[in-house]
Formats: C-alpha cells, sequence, structure tokens
C-alpha cells in the first residue's frame, strides 16, 4: 500500500501499488465541475494513464488549469488529423499557429500536382467536424506505445511523417513513444487524455485557408474569436521563409546542427531580422508626417534592442530618432497600483504617470525643451535626470514601452504622426507538424536568463512572478496589437537551442517541493528537444544578446 495525498480535497488515503491516475480519481471520489484532464504529481504535470508508485501528492486538473488544456488541445488535435486521414487519406495536416484564441491549421496534398492546398470550403470544415464528433462518441482509447527508436522512426517514414522521424531520431533516445487511436498513429510532446471520452466541447471553422481549431477555456463554452490578421500575416510570413531555407521543424533544425551549418542558420537568421528591421525604418521614412514611433509589446519580446537597432537604420534614412523608455515614466512604487491580492501591479498603465508623460510629449512636439525622467528601480523612485531634449527639424521619437499601443498613451496626436509598432517572440519553428511551441514559454525562458543575469533573481521567482506578468499582458498589451502598423517577430529560428544550455541549469535548480517546480520541470524537458549551439557566433547586435549579455548595445 502506498499513502497519497489529494489536494482537491485535501484528504490522506492509502492505495494498492501501482494504480493510474485514472483509477486514482474514481477512488477519491472527486466531484470535479469538469472532467480530470491530468494531474500534478510532485509537482510535475503526467497524464491520467501514470501508475503510482511510491508515496505522491497529486492534484488533479481540468480544462480551465493552461495544463489541462494543453493535454485537451493535444488530445482533440489527434482527433482532427485522424477524421482528416480518414476522409482524405493523403492529405497533410500542419498547426501554423496558437490564433484568435485557437489553433489555426492547414491542410494540403504533398503528393499532388504543385503541392496544391485542399479546397477548405465550409461543406469540408462541416464533414471533417462530423466525423471528429463520430470518433469521440465512440470513446476510442488513446494508446501510450513504446518501441525501440529505429522502429517507430521506421514506421512514421513509411506514413510519409518525415517531420516526427527526424525529431526521435535527433533526440538520440534508445527507445521512444508514440500515440496510437484505432489505426492512426502521431506523435506528441506531452500527455494525451485517456480515451475520447474525456473530450466534450470542440469546434472547428473554415479560417481564411485553413482551419481554426477551438477548444474551451472554462469548459463550459467556447472563446469568441479575436481577429488577428496581421498576427496570421507574420506567422504565414515566417513559415514562408522557413520552407525556403529548409528548416521548419526542429528535427530539420537538429539535423542541420549535428552537420555543422549552424553557424549558417545564425547567420542567415540574423541577416533575416536586420532585413525587416531595414524595411520598417524605410516604411516610417517614407511616412514625411509621423512624429512619434511607438514599439510595444509583451515581456521579454525584446523591445529594447529592436529600439535601438530600428534607430540605427532610421539614421540610415537621414532621421535622427530618439529613444525614450516609458520605463521611466514608473510612478514612486507607492503609488502603484495593486491588484486584487494586493501585490503591486507593475503591468497596468497606472502604473506610469500619465500626466507627466502627456505633458511632455505635447511640450516635445511643441517644439519646447524638457528634461526626460529617470526611474530608479533599486530605490523604486523618480529621479532627475539631467537629460533635456528638444526636437529639431529632422528628430523622431522613438518610444518603448509595454504601453505603446494602448489609445490612451496617443490619444491627443493625429494618427498621421504616428508609426505603431507590436513586437514579440511569435515562435513559428514547431516540434513537427503537430506540435507548436507556445511563444509564452519561449519568452518565459528568456526572461528566467535575463532575470538570473541581470537581477539575480533564481528562476523559481522569475516563474512565480510569470502568471501576475501574464494576466497583464492579456488585460493591457494583446487588445492592442491589431492596431499596429507593422508586427515583427523578435524570435530567431535557432534560439531555443542556443537559450538551451543557459537555462537548463536556473530551471534543474527548482526543487521538487515547491509548486514552480511544475513548469520549470515542464520547460526543462521541452529544451531537452533541442541539439544544442553555442552563442560564439552571435553577433554583438543580436536580440538574444539583451538577454545572454555580451551586446554591445548599452542598456
Amino acid at each position: 500500500m502506498i499513502e497519497v495525498r489529494c489536494v482537491n480535497n485535501k484528504q490522506i488515503r492509502k492505495f494498492d501499488y501501482g494504480m493510474t491516475l485514472e483509477e486514482l480519481y474514481k477512488e477519491f471520489d472527486l466531484d470535479m465541475q469538469n472532467k480530470p484532464l491530468c494531474a500534478i504529481v510532485n509537482n510535475k504535470v503526467e497524464g491520467l494513464r501514470f501508475r503510482v508508485f511510491g508515496a505522491k501528492t497529486i492534484e488533479f486538473l481540468d480544462v480551465t488549469s493552461p495544463y489541462g488544456r494543453k493535454v485537451y488541445m493535444r488530445s482533440v488535435s489527434f482527433v482532427l488529423f485522424k477524421a482528416i486521414k480518414d476522409l482524405f487519406p493523403s492529405a497533410k495536416l500542419s498547426v501554423e499557429a496558437p490564433l484568435s484564441k485557437g489553433y489555426f491549421f492547414k491542410v494540403s496534398f504533398p503528393h499532388s500536382v504543385g503541392d496544391a492546398l485542399l479546397d477548405v470550403t465550409v461543406e469540408v470544415v462541416q464533414k471533417i467536424k462530423s466525423r471528429m464528433s463520430e470518433i469521440i462518441s465512440e470513446g476510442h482509447r488513446f494508446h501510450r506505445m513504446e518501441a525501440p527508436t529505429s522502429d517507430v522512426a521506421k514506421q512514421f517514414r513509411e506514413k510519409g511523417m518525415e517531420d516526427k522521424a527526424k525529431l526521435i531520431e535527433s533526440i538520440g533516445n534508445l527507445y521512444s513513444y508514440y500515440y496510437q487511436l484505432v489505426d492512426t498513429i502521431d506523435y506528441y510532446y506531452g500527455p494525451l487524455v485517456p480515451s475520447t471520452e474525456y473530450l466534450g466541447i470542440f469546434d472547428i471553422v473554415k479560417f481564411y485557408d485553413g482551419i481554426l481549431l477551438r477548444v474551451p477555456r472554462d469548459g463550459v463554452k467556447l472563446p469568441d474569436i479575436v481577429k488577428q490578421e496581421k498576427m496570421l500575416k507574420a506567422f504565414a510570413d515566417d513559415h514562408l521563409l522557413e520552407k525556403k531555407i529548409g528548416i521548419s521543424t526542429v528535427g530539420e533544425l537538429n539535423e542541420r546542427t549535428k552537420n555543422g551549418f549552424a553557424s549558417d542558420a545564425i547567420k542567415v537568421a540574423e541577416a533575416l531580422q536586420e532585413k525587416k528591421i531595414s524595411q520598417i525604418a524605410e516604411q516610417i521614412a517614407s511616412r514625411e508626417k509621423v512624429k512619434v514611433v511607438l514599439v510595444a509589446g509583451p515581456s521579454s519580446s525584446g523591445k529594447t534592442t529592436f529600439s535601438k537597432r530600428l534607430c540605427i537604420q532610421l539614421m540610415t534614412c537621414g532621421l535622427m530618432p530618439k529613444l525614450i523608455s516609458l520605463d521611466n515614466y514608473f510612478v514612486d512604487r507607492e503609488k502603484t497600483p495593486k491588484d486584487e491580492n494586493g501585490d503591486y501591479d507593475y503591468e497596468s498603465i497606472y502604473s506610469l504617470n500619465l500626466d507627466l508623460y502627456h505633458q511632455q510629449l505635447q511640450q516635445l512636439l511643441n517644439g519646447e525643451e524638457v528634461e526626460l525622467p529617470e526611474y530608479n528601480f533599486s530605490a523604486g523612485k523618480s529621479v532627475k535626470s539631467g537629460n533635456k531634449l528638444k526636437l529639431e527639424d529632422n528628430t523622431i521619437l522613438v518610444m518603448e514601452g509595454i504601453h505603446g499601443l494602448n489609445p490612451l498613451m496617443t490619444e491627443n496626436i493625429p494618427e498621421e504622426n504616428k508609426f505603431k509598432i507590436y513586437i514579440s517572440a511569435l515562435t513559428s519553428i514547431k516540434l513537427d507538424d503537430h506540435n507548436y511551441i507556445p511563444s509564452t514559454d519561449n519568452r518565459l525562458i528568456r526572461r528566467i536568463i535575463r532575470d538570473n543575469k541581470y537581477r539575480g533573481a533564481d528562476a523559481k521567482s522569475t516563474i512565480a512572478r510569470w502568471p501576475s506578468v501574464r494576466k497583464g499582458e492579456d488585460k493591457w498589451i494583446f487588445p492592442f496589437q491589431e492596431n499596429a502598423d507593422v508586427m515583427f517577430n523578435s524570435a530567431l529560428i535557432f534560439e531555443l537551442a542556443v537559450l538551451r544550455n543557459h537555462a537548463l541549469p536556473l530551471l534543474e535548480a527548482v526543487h521538487e517541493d515547491c509548486k514552480e517546480h511544475t513548469m520549470a520541470s515542464s520547460l526543462a524537458q521541452f529544451l531537452k528537444f533541442f541539439e544544442p549551439i553555442s552563442d560564439e557566433e552571435l553577433p554583438p547586435t543580436s536580440l538574444l544578446r539583451e538577454f545572454l549579455g555580451g551586446s554591445s548595445f548599452k542598456y
């Protein structure tokens, strides 16, 4: 007998050795509003098939948890894949991006002339949805299989799934697992639900030239579709470039790295990013009435380095940019608004001294001289900077901060005088065609490294703060991203391979006895998919230098 502590009902009971989480849930006789999808076991996420062989603390999670939602999404994605294979055996499914509070997929026929896209009509989508509903209602089990890696890779190749074969071969494990749903096999880098009986609400709709898969966030209803045309274009542009250079998935990146082409990947990716920044500068310069450039984006998107590189490109266009960080307009710490838990809400727009900001911005645009503020983060106070600024004829303001696109920041400035840029690490490289990489994980890894290097914070404290940061982004940043004139993707195709060796020691130092271990272990497991790449060849102006150090820019 083994002792199991259940967080959900605070019971401690003894059970037979080797029971699954699915069985334990029934034994605890829990009455959760939604079905359990996975569980945190000793502060690590496990699927419901996980067998317990020792004393454990368990918390069952449903679709209202981010971890449970990922399990739900992966499981429904497998059902989508099987439904398409049942209806269109030669079709290929590819997840393109998390978008519009759902997941955007494309369907194509790789063996047809010209790689033509499947004509995704409303009728075709309805047929796929009906087949998905049939599969779910039939109550099939998701079987987790394990075999020698060479055998698993062979199976995937026989099915035309080269992306999955390359991925598992590049990891270097003797044995690999895969999932089977009736007669269809697939690979997912996290657990699935035990059977389709655990799946309920879902929807698929025709979305541009593909399919939008929608899953619930509260277990009761689907979220509203959010218009994100510019986000879609940003992902589509990057996917097109990745196909041209032959690196769309982690398996392909690992293959190139092992064959000695990591240096070329760095050079090409950095050059493409600089080219995009140059094109944005030319767009700005072509609009003679633009006086203020606003650069906004969520935490760890690389706003500061991007803004500095943009300023250099603006200079090549004959302009004299003046960079202003909105962080210097923070109110004194004791005046910072607080959230519902009584903690300082640094993500709130009202954490900025808006009165001073509007006053100085108007003075600058009127040709007056102002002394810009400076915020002392150690003291938590605004201090005099001695930094005076007056705009000349060819001067252009570049204002960088998370709230740059919020209409409250420039409500008194005519639209023709503004150029708005949204920047984020929109991770476009995929593990394989059915496994996307969450951009939020990419940014969190960046922030963990940066906070440790420059702020002396360990990964545990950064992870603990992250839910508050994400909540602030949902409220204050993401609603305004489509207001941008340009959307810039700061993610580099090779970056997670570079960040891996910097992040792993920090993540592995988060001990099992704290709740932050759940996220830390998940990120560490994910990073191990990447063949490491040294950061030695990163140029000193690389956006990643903002997080790793060694930048030629001053911060």
